[in-house]
């Protein structure tokens, strides 16, 4: 099998993009922060070189390009305003951030990601945005649980029975949330697929928090920017704490998702579920894809899949508890 030219012609890409910024390079080499079929992302010195997923055309992504642009106290701007292409992808360039550490979970910046994304959800989009891609995301994972999986799923392996689970969880889902319908609200500027990653200091090392990743940027539910975290609290993964930090820091900058106060769950109830049923459906193929059986975290999300679809949409609050 002949190795993809993308990667080293990628990082020769970061290296020039980053030496025309600056003379100097303290880091000495460039490093590969992800080599995946959806992105590739290459470092040198202060700058970033991302390939896109092959699917993503200019027409999805100059627009997202544009709106980082004339948002950059709440998202990192790029360092061109349109993409180039590469062997087929679309690469765009990007100042460096620091990210946040995942090795000092008390240190996570609950509190400045549920202000940023307050105040994105109150900003009016500057550019006319496609629908913001949470939904097709979620749609595609359960895609590709499909085809791991295969047809027969009655040979009740744990594998097998996880994947039934999902998709009945999956099933229970109004249109919209699995892209077969638009999105109720086509106004709101979203960012689609928000956790932790998706924050970066910058300037480096201790600039204000920013968020990145513009690919499913776009207008529509805004409660589904809230849905991971509303997921991972539900399945018992995210400590009560934490998510009552997130959520009322998230009130009281005005975000518009939830209630003001009162009960938060009905507008967060389908985005939560349809989260956990992506992550839970990404989690067995990959363990389809490497031959193992699922880890207790995994195993926790497709439990909750399994109450989920035992449960009216309306009972589903807390359904892995």
């Amino acid at each position: 099998m002949t190795p993809s030219p993308l990667l080293p012609h990628l990082t020769a890409q970061a290296e020039a993009a980053a030496h025309s910024r600056t003379s100097a390079c303290p880091c000495g080499a460039t490093v590969t922060l992800a080599d995946r079929p959806d992105a590739t992302v290459v470092r040198h010195a202060g700058t970033v070189a991302k390939a896109h997923a092959a699917d993503i055309t200019p027409s999805d992504l100059t627009p997202r390009l544009t709106a980082a642009t004339h948002l950059p106290g709440l998202l990192l701007p790029p360092l061109a305003p349109t993409p180039v292409d590469l062997h087929g992808r679309l690469v765009t360039f990007w100042p460096y951030g620091n990210p946040v550490d995942p090795e000092d979970p008390d240190a996570a910046p609950w509190e400045a990601a549920a202000t940023l994304l307050a105040r994105l959800h109150r900003t009016p989009a500057p550019t006319p945005l496609p629908p913001m891609r949470g939904p097709a995301k979620a749609a595609l994972a359960v895609s590709r649980l499909h085809a791991a999986a295969g047809t027969d799923l009655t040979q009740g392996t744990d594998l097998t029975s996880g994947t039934t689970a999902v998709l009945r969880a999956w099933d229970t889902l109004p249109a919209w949330a699995r892209a077969e319908a638009p999105q109720p609200d086509i106004s709101t500027l979203c960012h689609g697929d928000l956790h932790l990653g998706q924050l970066v200091r910058h300037p480096a090392p201790d600039g204000p928090w920013l968020l990145i990743d513009i690919d499913d940027l776009g207008v529509g539910v805004p409660a589904w920017d809230l849905g991971r975290p509303a997921a991972w609290y539900a399945c018992g993964l995210l400590p009560p704490d934490e998510w009552d930090r997130f959520l009322a820091t998230y009130r009281a900058a005005g975000g518009p998702a939830v209630p003001a106060h009162g009960d938060p769950w009905p507008a967060l109830d389908v985005p939560a579920r349809a989260l956990t049923v992506q992550t839970a459906a990404r989690a067995i193929t990959k363990a389809l894809a490497e031959g193992r059986l699922l880890d207790e975290v995994e195993q926790s999300l497709v439990d909750a899949c399994d109450r989920m679809a035992s449960l009216p949409p309306e009972l589903t609050q807390g359904y892995a508890k």
